[in-house]
């Protein structure tokens, strides 16, 4: 790596790595109980695709395969990509994903510490651009509640693209902000489309308690100093003022702070992607500098944008700033001519 992210002697990757992992779990208790099982056969496709792309991948390289492969870096990245797309996608779409991921985002630049993009934000960017319905058709609780899609259901629809007896159409639909744009273009108000079932209090019925699931997994970061508050603060606090800016002006077309916050990918990006220890600037100032530019960029392509979501792009785009970012925010070096 070219910055000294260890900062103490007892840390170790793998286990940064597995305190990241243990903190979504969370999230991923309130994925299954809302949207069913599916989303623990998303993680082990995952898991399974990013483990054989890093050893191919280490091996090509002519590096030790064990070695790097115990780091938990791998299985971090297909967990974050499995948590941003759909429960309920077919299996090749995790495993194109993935594999673009480890192989193109992350050891085409020269493996863990090298790449410039975060490898799940490419990989899940790759998957928006070339097949976007299949991206945002989610399942939505009332509907499952209807119509229960079990482990061996979801199983079956991951590998034959058929549900027994249930069409997808009956336990999907567009995602929360996907369908706000839509009714909003339709000549609804911001009013008149949350009272529809698939929102809840904040934002999307299920999803909005993942969301807090992902706040909670960041605290507990926080509290085990594995990240920072610049980044995660100043992205959601300016997510925070730009909706509360446009929702004053006009509260019948932009939606409230609380529904950007807790609505789509935010909190995961905040907490688990945006602080990235590679793909992230490393001075105080400029992770502020970062999230303050995530922030904004993530509302401009929600409302304004031609996607419903705009985390991986936000942090993309920034990710290529961070070079520039780091070189003016270094701080002054004492005792040596400025």
């Amino acid at each position: 790596m070219s910055s000294p992210h260890i900062l103490t002697a007892g840390s170790k990757v793998s286990t940064i790595m597995l305190l990241v992992l243990v903190a979504l779990l969370p999230a991923i208790a309130a994925y299954y109980f809302f949207f069913g099982p599916a989303i623990l056969i998303s993680l082990t496709l995952a898991s399974a695709t990013a483990l054989a792309t890093e050893a191919m991948m280490l091996k090509l390289r002519s590096y030790p395969v064990k070695f790097f492969l115990a780091d938990g870096s791998a299985i971090l990245t297909g967990w974050l990509l499995a948590l941003s797309i759909p429960p309920l996608a077919p299996w090749w779409l995790i495993v194109v994903g993935t594999a673009f991921a480890i192989i193109v985002a992350k050891h085409l630049y020269g493996g863990l510490g090298n790449n410039l993009f975060n490898p799940a934000m490419a990989g899940f960017a790759v998957l928006m651009i070339s097949f976007p319905a299949i991206m945002t058709h989610w399942p939505t609780p009332l509907m499952l509640a209807q119509h229960p899609v079990g482990l061996a259901e979801a199983l079956r629809y991951y590998f034959s693209g058929a549900l027994q007896g249930v069409n997808l159409d009956a336990v999907t639909m567009a995602t929360p902000l996907d369908t706000l744009k839509t009714q909003l273009s339709l000549q609804h108000t911001v009013g008149e489309v949350k009272h529809m079932p698939i929102y809840g209090s904040f934002g999307g019925k299920g999803g909005e308690v993942v969301a807090a699931m992902y706040l909670l997994g960041g605290l507990f970061l926080l509290q085990q100093r594995i990240i920072t508050w610049h980044t995660p603060v100043s992205f959601l606090v300016t997510l925070a003022l730009v909706a509360a800016v446009f929702n004053g002006i006009n509260p019948t077309h932009y939606a409230s702070p609380m529904f950007h916050l807790f609505t789509g990918g935010a909190m995961l990006g905040a907490f688990f992607i945006a602080t990235d220890y590679v793909t992230a600037p490393t001075t105080p100032k400029g992770k502020l500098i970062f999230g303050t530019g995530v922030g904004i960029l993530e509302y401009v392509i929600r409302v304004f944008g031609g996607y419903p979501d705009g985390v991986a792009f936000s942090i993309l785009i920034m990710n290529a700033a961070v070079p520039l970012i780091d070189a003016y925010t270094q701080p002054r070096v004492f005792g040596h001519n400025t």
